[in-house]
């Protein structure tokens, strides 16, 4: 091949891989992002605390959730996981807020091990909004959010439609939109994101008291997008950043007491 055809080949090629590479970033993005979805992941045949409950969502799927009710008129606690957690990895959580008649409620998202249907920003914040919808008639006490990494955003939604006392965000984004920016600078994300998790566009309207947690030695979500998530909430809020840990090491007797502090905090005052 001469020269001239080589300048001229070389450049279409690498389009075309780059074009590739784009396509198969748009149609694997849901794989991506919800890791923890698909039959490869099934609930353990009994609960491993509480529980085992069904919650039907508006648009017809049914939620796999575990449950430990609270003590009358006691708190409960309604979490939302991150995108590759299973609800029975936090019975750890349920002891320590049940020895304080704290009630809680993990929801398994559409998709997830033993949920119906498939996962997307529009049907996990409707599974957001059926949760809280159910836990509030099996509680007469407040309900506080508790949002991780990806349940963050479904939380941030939640509190910004639902009546709720209080939310905890551990290791929340800006939005999901900003995260896969600053992974794939290299992609135009903006025009083909499909589920960009705008908690920046929604947390002017969560108006409850808010605590952030976040690791400071976070790679997958910086520290920095919690705290630009944290600037522009409105208050009342604050915020606890743990120096010595990152993304996946945050659950600890300090962390899981500053919950409690927070949950209890907003009881006392009428939450």
């Amino acid at each position: 091949m001469s020269a001239t055809k080589l300048l001229l080949v070389l450049p279409l090629v690498a389009a075309l891989g780059y074009l590739a590479l784009v396509g198969l970033m748009y149609f694997s993005q849901r794989a991506l992002l919800y890791p923890g979805a698909g039959a490869a992941f099934a609930p353990a045949s009994r609960a491993e605390w509480g529980e085992k409950v069904s919650i039907a969502t508006p648009d017809g799927e049914t939620l796999h959730a575990l449950f430990s009710k609270g003590k009358a008129g006691k708190p409960s606690v309604l979490f939302f996981l991150g995108n590759a957690d299973l609800v029975g990895n936090y019975g750890f959580l349920e002891q320590s807020l049940a020895a304080r008649g704290i009630g809680l409620l993990a929801i398994s998202y559409r998709g997830y091990a033993g949920s119906s249907g498939s996962p997307s920003e529009e049907g996990l914040l409707t599974d957001g909004l059926a949760a809280f919808d159910w836990l509030s008639a099996q509680s007469d006490g407040g309900i506080v959010l508790l949002g991780q990494s990806l349940g963050s955003g479904v939380a941030v939604n939640t509190a910004a439609q639902r009546p709720v006392a209080g939310i905890i965000l551990v290791s929340a984004y800006l939005s999901v939109l900003s995260l896969a920016q600053m992974h794939y600078p290299y992609l135009p994300i903006a025009p083909l994101i499909k589920d960009p998790f705008r908690s920046d566009l929604r947390i002017a309207k969560v108006r409850q008291p808010k605590l952030f947690i976040h690791g400071r030695r976070d790679d997958v979500i910086p520290l920095s997008s919690g705290e630009a998530l944290y600037a522009i909430a409105p208050e009342p809020k604050q915020i606890l950043v743990h120096d010595a840990y990152s993304h996946n090491d945050l659950w600890n007797e300090g962390m899981t007491g500053e919950i409690i502090r927070f949950v209890e905090a907003l009881s006392r005052n009428g939450g």
